[in-house]
């Protein structure tokens, strides 16, 4: 498997906002946990759930990946997060997932962010 490929169109469906398509990568019984969902959600139902919520809520926002790194099991990575804030300015964030990987898809992914004052692309 190439984990950049499969990451950079797994952050693709992220930035699009795309539930199927974004619950295509995931396995049916996943377990999620973001700062939304400290506790986490478990399978598609939950994970449905919770990104139509956070969809409907958030502003449009583009995933760059930044780093990948390989782990038994998976890997980790890293990102960068542009927001198209309503007054039409910008704001960044960065991000850095775990993700487990079962028979390709993912049984586990925990998501770790904080804001950035600028984009750091251009620092």
């Amino acid at each position: 498997m190439d984990i950049e490929q499969f990451n950079a169109d797994w952050l693709a469906a992220w930035s699009d906002k795309d539930v199927p398509r974004l619950l295509s990568f995931y396995a049916a019984d996943t377990s999620y946990v973001d700062p939304q969902a400290p506790m986490g959600v478990t399978g598609h139902d939950e994970l449905r759930a919770h990104l139509e919520k956070i969809f409907s809520s958030t502003p449009p926002m583009r995933y760059d990946p930044d780093e990948v790194w390989p782990i038994d099991g998976g890997y980790c990575g890293r990102w960068i997060c542009t927001i198209d804030v309503p007054d039409g300015s910008k704001a960044y964030m960065r991000g850095f997932d775990l993700v487990i990987l079962d028979g390709g898809k993912i049984a586990h992914n925990e998501v770790y962010v904080h804001q950035l004052p600028a984009d750091p692309r251009k620092s």
